[in-house]
């Protein structure tokens, strides 16, 4: 907290390039945390001044203020940045840091509390501070882009959850077989050096699915 400026209502309104009658409704809406009183002074500080800027950021992206209350709830209440990664950030995915307006930036219009809610429930979003953290780039690039081409954020979010649930059999089937017949002493070892294989079976797999699922889709030459 050394390094964090703190603000009188009047100069937090000043940086924020707003007014004190907003700052105060603001807060009234709970759109912003309290501030830390001392005495009859309120001193905001700049987790406050970027909170505020975020507000303007994703009202210019469309968001009304009853949906950034209710995305500010659910930022509130997520998990944060420690329970998403656990023990340990995973092993071959990469988090990606970003700001909620980066966020709505990614899925324009997309980024509702319910989709929200829900990408925290499937563990791919958690916070930190006044960030959110995503807990693979490689997930958000894919459903961005999928959003982008048309498919709305909630069904690339339902269909996470369905995959989630192969994807954990499929886990749960490799590490069996790899553990029942390789050595016992080595099996953190055996695991990681294998781990590529079962990877290319699945994909190999997917790849011979969809090939399958499309060819049957087509009409029987007479």
């Amino acid at each position: 907290m050394a390094d964090t400026r703190e603000y009188r209502m009047e100069e937090l309104a000043r940086a924020a390039g707003i007014t004190v009658r907003t700052v105060r409704f603001y807060r009234e809406r709970g759109l912003i945390p309290p501030p830390r009183r001392e005495g009859r002074i309120a001193w905001y500080d700049d987790h406050h001044l970027a909170r505020l800027r975020t507000i303007a950021a994703l009202l210019d992206r469309g968001h009304t203020l009853s949906g950034i209350a209710e995305l500010a709830e659910a930022f509130e209440n997520g998990r944060d940045v420690g329970e998403l990664l656990g023990i340990g950030e995973p092993s071959e995915e990469t988090p990606v840091r970003l700001t909620p307006e980066e966020l709505a930036d990614r899925f324009a219009g997309e980024v509702t509390p319910e989709n929200f809610a829900a990408a925290l429930d499937l563990g791919y979003l958690g916070t930190d501070g006044e960030e959110i953290v995503h807990v693979s780039r490689r997930l958000l690039d894919v459903s961005s882009a999928l959003v982008r081409e048309g498919i709305p954020l909630a069904a690339v979010l339902e269909a996470g959850q369905r995959v989630r649930e192969h994807a954990d059999g499929l886990a749960e089937l490799f590490i069996t077989m790899i553990r029942a017949h390789t050595a016992a002493d080595a099996d953190d070892v055996n695991i990681a050096r294998l781990r590529p294989l079962a990877k290319s079976v699945v994909e190999a797999e997917l790849s011979m699915a969809l090939d399958r699922r499309l060819a049957s889709e087509k009409p029987e030459e007479t």
